[in-house]
């Protein structure tokens, strides 16, 4: 008996010195929205981004990293882990008016992080669904939240609206439905009206860094609405801009500075916290930039919403002091659905209760350039996509279905990926000749080497057949282990009307 006692205590004391000297790193996670591949100084933008620049030069650079084309699809797989061909969400995003989330069967990274015994805090843009309470980002493992449910807004009034959307098959109806969103935890914000968000959502960031009770690791995950339509910012961030003559193109360039002055406060907050030495920190772009409001790709091919490489290879990069390669780029192959293992392995947490995972564990591969354990991606299968062309490998996986993976050294697009043009920065001080399209309008299969071709400039399908089938093949048993899409239509009891004026659960 005394000898169990004993024991009890020795484990308990343990514990105790392990809680006391906990030294597992701070996580934050910075997302920008809609931030184009050209968009950002390292890669050789006339945008100014000296804190990216800095963090980005310190740290690894992810130079064959890739996200969704579109917001929320590259959101759910950050929360989950998993392709969305096995959450249900591999069409479209989801819309305000729509009864639609993150399905609930499988925790979300917050759920494990704050598992692991982090505190976890989400600012700026949720965007997983928020039709029901239990959608709630604070119902979903985080312990505070603060910015807004939609998918986009007024950068000052925090004010939208969005149409009744008729579900599959279907478009929109005219009539819109309009509120504001804006929310402290599950309370709406009445008092942020003429605030702009990049500003807003950094300054509550940093409050939460002045007020972290440091005996417990942080997990901040910073969703900027920058730099994401509609084209807003102070004058004042235009101003070293005067040369850019294409409206659209300056006032983007401005809200791009800003969120770069907003990740310069961010990181010198957790200096002045004394947390910065023992902080991971992780900046991505969600999606390729939008060229239609002032992003650019140049020279991927496409942008957002495609399938080509300007819609889904993404800006990113991680600082930490654990990295044993600092200023270098990494080329081994990174999914967003890899931070989901990496940022719970790295807490010291478990993955028991989660389903299936298409995410790796990459942060070996990170800190010390091995070998990723990632050799192909899914980059989407949407069956619910209207059709392109005819079958043209019959009894395959079938080639009108807008749909593209990565196996190795190679990638396959089939059905619509959308326009794939290349755009080039719309501003006077280079000259750029814009590549043309030529590809007939009924073609739906595109073979490439991305390593040998980076810019889809030479379509290997008709070289290699051979190859082709074998990526169908891998399109086609990906395919058998999806769920069936979920896009229902609009409910219109999702009315602000109804709530106060706000977005928020209606069901």
């Amino acid at each position: 008996m005394v000898f169990s006692v004993f024991c009890f205590v020795a484990i308990c004391l343990q514990f105790a010195q392990f809680v006391a000297s906990d030294d597992r790193p701070n996580i934050v996670f910075v997302l920008a929205d809609d931030y184009g591949f050209n968009d950002v100084g390292y890669h050789g933008s006339e945008i100014q981004t000296p804190n990216l620049d800095r963090l980005a030069g310190e740290g690894v650079k992810l130079e064959n990293y890739y996200v969704q084309p579109i917001c929320t699809p590259t959101r759910s797989q950050l929360m989950s882990g998993r392709y969305q061909i096995h959450t249900g969400l591999q069409h479209d995003i989801i819309w305000a008016t729509q009864p639609n989330g993150l399905p609930l069967d499988s925790p979300t990274l917050a759920d494990k992080m704050r598992e692991a015994g982090y505190a976890t805090h989400a600012v700026g843009k949720w965007h997983l669904g928020f039709y029901k309470e239990e959608y709630l980002p604070t119902r979903r493992g985080f312990d505070s939240f603060y910015g807004y449910l939609t998918g986009s807004e007024d950068y000052y009034t925090h004010f939208r609206c969005d149409s009744l959307h008729k579900g599959p098959g279907g478009s929109s109806y005219d009539e819109n439905f309009c509120g504001y969103d804006l929310r402290d935890n599950e309370v709406p914000v009445k008092t942020a009206a003429g605030k702009y968000s990049t500003q807003l959502f950094t300054d509550r960031a940093i409050n939460l860094i002045k007020n972290h009770d440091t005996s417990k690791p942080l997990f901040l995950y910073m969703a900027y609405q920058a730099v994401h339509s509609p084209l807003e910012v102070p004058d004042k961030y235009t101003w070293d801009y005067y040369d850019i003559q294409d409206k659209h193109r300056k006032i983007y360039a401005g809200m791009v500075s800003c969120m770069d002055e907003g990740v310069g406060n961010l990181t010198q907050a957790l200096q002045d916290a004394g947390m910065w030495n023992n902080t991971v920190f992780v900046f991505s772009t969600d999606n390729g930039g939008e060229i239609l409001e002032g992003g650019n790709n140049w020279p991927l091919r496409g942008w957002k919403h495609s399938l080509w490489e300007g819609g889904m290879r993404g800006v990113g990069f991680v600082h930490a002091k654990q990295l044993q390669k600092p200023g270098t780029q990494l080329k081994e192959l990174i999914h967003v659905s890899d931070w989901y293992p990496t940022l719970v392995g790295l807490a010291g947490g478990s993955l028991n209760g989660t389903k299936p995972l298409d995410g790796f564990d990459q942060w070996k591969t990170i800190t010390s350039g091995a070998a990723s354990e990632r050799k192909e991606i899914l980059h989407n299968i949407d069956i619910m996509f209207p059709p392109k062309g005819s079958s043209a490998y019959p009894g395959t996986f079938d080639t009108r279905t807008r749909a593209a993976i990565r196996v190795g050294e190679y990638k396959l697009i089939t059905g619509d990926p959308s326009n794939g043009s290349w755009i080039p920065p719309p501003n006077s001080k280079q000259l750029f000749v814009p590549k043309r399209n030529h590809d007939p309008p009924n073609k739906n299969v595109w073979l490439f080497h991305i390593p040998s071709d980076p810019f889809e400039e030479i379509d290997l399908s008709d070289k290699h057949p051979d190859i082709v089938k074998q990526l169908l093949q891998s399109l086609a048993k990906y395919n058998a282990t999806a769920v069936p899409p979920f896009f229902p239509p609009s409910d219109p009891k999702c009315d602000p009307k109804l709530h106060n004026g706000f977005w928020g659960p209606w069901q």
